[in-house]
C-alpha cells in the first residue's frame, strides 16, 4: 500500500520540484478550418498548378482535413474559384481618393493588372459572376472615380466595361505569354512577321510583337491613358 507522507512524499520517494518536471505531451491540435484558410490554400495550388490542377481532393489534402470537412464550407470547385478570385482582388489596394479622378482610376487599374499577373490563372475567371466583397469594393471605387469625371448612366456602364475589359484582356495576354511561351517564342513570331513583310507590311513597319521596341508595361500605360481619355470625353459630353 502506497502512503503519502508529509511534504508530498509518496511511498518514501520525493517528487521532483514542479519546475523540473516535464509537461505532459499534448495532442497536436489542427487550426480550425475557415474560409480564409481554404482561400489561401486554393490560391497556392492555383499558382502552382493552374485551374486544372485544383481539385477538391488535393485541396483537402493540403489543408490536412477530410473532404467531408471541406464540403461543410464549400460545395463545389466553382465555389472555391469564386472565393480565390475575390481573394486575389483583396490584394489590390484601394487608393486614397484625390482631386484627380483619372489618376485614382489609373492607380487602381495598375494594381489590378499587377495582381492578375502575380496569379496568371485569375484573368480567365473574371467573366464569372463577380459578387465577392473585394471585387465589389474595388468596382465601387472605380465607378465613383468615373462619376467624379462626369460619367453617368449608360456612359458610366460603358466606361466601366472598357476599363475592366482592357485590364482583363491585357493581363490575360501577358500572363499567357509568360506561362506558356518559351523565351524565344516572341522572337520567333517577330521573325515570322519580318520574313513575310510583303504580306504584312503594316505589321512589319509598326514593330508588331517587337517587345524590344515597346515593352508590355509601356503598351499597357499608353492604352490605359487612351481608355481614360475616352471616358473623360464621354463624361464631358454627358
Amino acid at each position: 500500500m502506497t502512503t503519502t507522507e508529509p511534504g508530498g512524499r509518496r511511498g518514501g520517494r520525493t517528487p521532483q520540484p514542479v519546475w523540473l518536471r516535464a509537461e505532459p505531451a499534448r495532442a497536436r491540435r489542427k487550426p480550425p478550418l475557415t474560409l480564409d484558410r481554404i482561400v489561401g490554400a486554393a490560391v497556392t495550388l492555383l499558382d502552382a498548378d493552374g485551374i486544372e490542377g485544383l481539385t477538391m481532393r488535393r485541396l483537402a489534402q493540403r489543408l490536412d482535413v477530410t473532404a467531408t470537412a471541406l464540403y461543410w464550407h464549400v460545395k463545389t470547385k466553382d465555389d472555391v474559384l469564386d472565393l480565390a478570385v475575390d481573394g486575389v482582388f483583396g490584394d489590390v489596394p484601394i487608393p486614397e481618393v484625390t482631386d484627380d479622378w483619372r489618376q485614382d482610376a489609373r492607380v487602381l487599374v495598375r494594381a489590378w493588372r499587377a495582381a492578375m499577373l502575380r496569379h496568371p490563372w485569375a484573368p480567365g475567371l473574371i467573366g464569372r459572376p463577380m459578387l465577392g466583397p473585394n471585387v465589389l469594393a474595388r468596382t465601387e471605387f472605380l465607378q465613383a472615380a468615373l462619376v467624379r469625371g462626369g460619367c453617368g448612366g449608360l456612359r458610366l456602364a460603358v466606361a466601366t466595361r472598357m476599363l475592366a475589359n482592357y485590364v482583363i484582356g491585357a493581363s490575360l495576354t501577358e500572363a499567357t505569354w509568360r506561362q506558356h511561351a518559351d523565351p524565344g517564342a516572341r522572337a520567333a513570331a517577330r521573325e515570322h512577321v519580318a520574313a513575310s513583310a510583303d504580306t504584312y507590311p503594316t505589321l512589319h513597319a509598326s514593330g508588331h510583337l517587337d517587345d524590344s521596341r515597346w515593352d508590355d508595361d509601356l503598351l499597357f500605360e499608353e492604352g490605359l491613358d487612351g481608355v481614360l481619355r475616352a471616358a473623360a470625353r464621354a463624361g464631358a459630353s454627358g
